[in-house]
């Protein structure tokens, strides 16, 4: 599942749609769903998402041992 995926499944369990994120981010529809098309989002972008969205964004690698950094 790419990140643009994720993002879609977020809007549709929080009963938002695309533009609505857009908008709490500050970006105009348009220019995010440009983002979404080129799936280029930054880790800064992701966590702006899950502000806008009052959900926790994770990012960690987790080896075989189960252990995360």
């Amino acid at each position: 599942m790419t990140i643009s995926d994720q993002i879609r499944v977020l809007c549709a369990r929080l009963n938002i749609s695309q533009a609505e994120l857009a908008r709490r981010m500050g970006q105009t529809p348009q220019g995010f769903s440009a983002k979404m098309k080129r799936k280029s989002f930054t880790v800064n972008e992701l966590e702006e998402i899950a502000n806008a969205t009052g959900v926790q964004f994770k990012r960690s690698f987790a080896l075989s041992s189960g252990e995360e950094i």
